[in-house]
This record gives structure tokens, sequence and C-alpha cells, in this order.
């Protein structure tokens, strides 16, 4: 295919994106798959918990180092060889995880799993972009959509079960054949479908991100766990920051950036970002926490946590493809406010959990709040990916993809820090009140204080949590208000469309 001619295909290539789905769905359930088995590992080797923490850490950070590139790797390699190389890391990685003799090893063979899946969303969501017409993209994203919803959503689930019956190291012997496979198929069964330009890659732009969007994942990724008073969680903050800025302005001055920064001209791809951003932060804020409200406060084990989400992971599978049909048919912004509405509700719902909340409210509750997410973060994307003309469609997806995982991380360092602090004040003064009702001549047993003390500290984190809950419906209210604005991009039949052609593409 030559440099100027973006087609979309007459027939969607459903074997491709089929194998592709495989792909990204094992990649994006092994980044939660991991997460029950800490515990079990840092018992077998022996290692802290701020060292265990890197496996995930780690993950995530080569994702946001990586991501950004992807644009430069998806216009510059062809389908077929990227996602080779990318899934051949995959399966390298996880074969090594499975047999690793130590931490360091595991340690290693995780970054190599995560250079693989890097690649691969931001592959997949191109190729469905060139190989479906603008009017049929969002049953084809809604697809994507069970795909990058549902994979996380089941892992711990999946995790809990195998932990409780294998060795940790069957997370990986799980994904391994099914990895061989997608590899064996890719090699005879993958074509080119988006097309290739001969650029250059950019090497002190891909320093300058590397720097800049690793420095801001790690810094916002340890604060929950070292404190922001730490010297290494605002020093790389500091410097993420820094090297970020250096990096946009050195892509706005390229006429071949790596990261195409100017695609934020087009008003509803600029509102789909900013939704997104704050639809990460609150949906973040269950997934952090209801597994502490679940199996701390109420002590419930990690298979049953992992059961109360997972009804929530099947309404978000059914309706990501339903969602996609109606986005279609109806556009983004009626499905974003009703989606919109139900999640903030529920997380209103979730700021008033109490010691006793009965196990069916809080699946109901999950679930429903699920349900309504499962309406806003596709229909949202794709809308704002429509109005983009095809040959920027790889900054788009990559663009969405790093935004994503650096708003992940943002929200959850913020939203752990606000338990912590409203925890610990709220701790202070139930020992307070506790004290100062004691009577003198009362002499607590050492078993009672402890029993006490306990109650205290539970009591404060569920205080904490309420008040988590509260601020991401605060959150959600806000993203909520933004997706009033959102205007149906119309279908435009002509792929080639420059960009003053993209931006009249919006209805009134």
């Amino acid at each position: 295919m030559s440099e100027n001619t973006i087609s979309v295909q007459t027939k969607a290539p459903y074997g491709m994106i089929a194998i592709l789905f495989i792909g990204a769905f094992v990649a994006i359930l092994n980044e939660t798959l991991l997460n029950i088995a800490l515990p079990a590992i840092m018992q077998e080797f022996e290692v802290k918990a701020t060292a265990v923490q890197w496996l995930s850490t780690g993950y995530m950070l080569i994702n946001g180092i990586l991501i950004p590139a992807s644009a430069f790797f998806i216009q510059r390699f062809t389908d077929k060889k990227l996602f080779i190389t990318a899934m051949a890391l995959f399966t390298l990685g996880t074969f090594l995880a499975s047999i690793a003799p130590a931490f360091g090893v595991l340690l290693a063979a995780r970054m190599i799993q995560a250079a693989g899946s890097a690649i691969m969303m931001p592959l997949l969501m191109n190729v469905m972009l060139t190989a479906f017409p603008v009017e049929k993209r969002g049953a084809a994203m809604g697809m994507f959509g069970l795909v990058m919803i549902t994979a996380p959503a089941i892992g711990p689930t999946l995790s809990g079960w195998i932990i409780e019956h294998y060795s940790w190291r069957m997370l990986f012997d799980l994904v391994l054949p099914i990895a061989i496979l997608t590899l064996i198929f890719a090699a005879f069964k993958l074509k080119d479908v988006t097309p290739q330009r001969a650029i250059k890659l950019d090497v002190m732009s891909l320093i300058l991100s590397s720097i800049g969007f690793g420095g801001l994942l790690y810094g916002f990724s340890s604060a929950g766990e070292k404190g922001w008073d730490n010297i290494l969680v605002y020093g790389t903050i500091i410097i993420g920051t820094v090297a970020i800025i250096t990096f946009v302005l050195r892509q706005l001055r390229m006429d071949e950036p790596m990261l195409e920064f100017r695609i934020f001209k087009y008003p509803m791809f600029a509102l789909s970002s900013a939704i997104s951003i704050v639809i990460s932060v609150a949906m973040f804020s269950a997934m952090i926490l209801m597994p502490i409200y679940v199996q701390t406060i109420r002590g419930i084990s990690p298979m049953d946590s992992g059961l109360l989400m997972l009804p929530g992971a099947i309404a978000m599978g059914i309706m990501s493809p339903i969602t996609g049909k109606l986005f279609d048919k109806y556009g983004a912004r009626s499905l974003a406010v009703f989606g919109l509405i139900i999640t903030i509700v529920t997380s209103y719902y979730f700021s008033k959990i109490s010691m006793d909340t009965a196990y069916s409210t809080l699946v109901l509750l999950y679930t429903l709040r699920m349900f309504g997410m499962s309406m806003v973060m596709m229909p949202v994307m794709t809308n704002g990916l429509n109005q983009l003309p095809a040959h920027n469609n790889p900054h788009g997806t990559a663009m969405n993809n790093t935004l994503q995982q650096v708003s992940g991380a943002i929200g959850s360092a913020v939203l752990i820090t606000v338990m912590n602090n409203k925890t610990t004040a709220k701790a202070e003064e139930l020992a307070a009140s506790t004290m100062n009702n004691m009577s003198a001549n009362t002499q607590a047993s050492t078993q009672g204080a402890a029993e006490l003390k306990q109650q205290i500290m539970n009591e404060a984190m569920l205080h904490g949590i309420n008040y988590t809950f509260f601020i991401s419906t605060l959150i959600a209210v806000i993203a909520l208000i933004l997706a009033f604005f959102i205007k149906r991009v119309k279908p435009n039949h002509d792929h080639m469309m420059t960009g003053e052609v993209a931006e009249k593409q919006v209805e009134e």
C-alpha cells in the first residue's frame, strides 16, 4: 500500500481481527491476573512488599513508555510483523515467568511481557478504525470494548480461584498455550490492513517520552505507599513533568512527530479525551477501594471478593457489543449521559456502605456501576476518533491509551491519598473519643485493647472509603457535565479527507 493511499477495506478482515482480539485479551488479562498472587510470590522468593509490587508497577511503566511510541511503530511497520514481534515478546515473557527460579528473573519476564502487550492494544484499535467505515465503527469498537473491559475485570476472580487451588505459576501456565497458538495462527493468517509510511524515529523524542511518562507513572504509583514527601515521589513527578513539556514542545515543532499533539485541535477528540481521563479516575476508585473494603474490613476471602466483581464483568461483556450498535444508531451523547447518571447514583450509594452492608447489595451496586460505565468509555472514545482524518488514527489510538494509563495512575494515587488522610484523621478522632469515654478506674485487658484498636481502625478506614467514593461521585458529575457537549460526528465515506474536512464533520 502506498504512502498516500488510505482506504477502508471493502470486506472487514474478521479472521485477522479475531487473532488480534485473542492476543490483546490475554495481554490485558495478564495485567490484573497477578495482583492476588503477590503475597504467595513474596513468601516463595522471600521478598518484601515494596519489591514484589514492582511486578505490577514495572509492567505499567513499560506500557507507559512504549504506548506513546506505538504511533510510530504502527506507521512504520506492517501489521503482521508488528503483531508477531509483540506476541513473541509476550509469549517469551510468559514462559520465563512460568519457570522463574528467582525473583529477578520473574521481574524481567514481566517487563518482557509488558513490552509485547503495550503494542497490541493500539495496533488492534488502529486496524479496526481502518477496517470499518465510520457508520459501522460503533459495533466494531463495542467488540473491542469487550476485550478492553472484560479481561481486567475477570482477572481477579480467575486469579483468586487458581491461587486457592494451585501454585501462582499456573497463572502463566494457563496463558502460555493460548499465547503460543495465537502466535502460530498470526504467522499463517495475519494480513496487512493499515498503511505504512517511511518515517524515521526521532531518538530524542523517544528518550523524552520515556522519561516523561515513565517518571509520572512511577511517581504517582509510588505516592500511596511512600508518601508525597518522599524525594523519589515528588522528584520523579517533577522530572517527568519537565520531560513531557519538553516532549510536547518538540512534537509541535516537528513535521513528522512521534506523537501528534495537534490532533487536539479537533473539538470532539479533545472532548472525548477529557471525558475519558475523568472516567478513568472514577473507574479506578472502585477497583482500588472495593478489595480494601471487602477483604480488610469485612474479612471476605479473595475468591469471594473476585466473585463479587464477576457479575459486573459479565454485564460489561454483554453490554459492550450492544452499546456499540446503539452508538451507531443514536450517537455517543445519549449513551454517555445515561451511563454516567447510573455511575453517579451507584457511586453515591457506595459512599454510604457500612460494616454490615449485605453481600448481595454490594454485588448489585458494583454490577450496576459497571453497567453504567460500559455505556460511556467506548462510545465517547469512538466518537472522538471518528473526527480525526484517517492518517491520524495511529496518533489518536496512542494518545487515548497513553492518557488512560497516566490518568489511571494519577487518579489511583490521589484517591489512595484522600482515603489515607481521612482514615488517619478519623482514627485519631475515634481514639480520643474512646479514651474520654473510658472510666479512669477501668483497666482494659491487652486482648480487649487490641480488639478495640482494630475496631477503631476498621471504622476509620470505612469512613475513609466512604469519603473517597463521595469524591469519586463528584468526579463522575464533572464527566456528566462534559458529556452534554458531545456532538455526533457525521459518517464521512471519503477517508482521504483533510483535517479541515474532518473538523466540519460535527453536527450542529
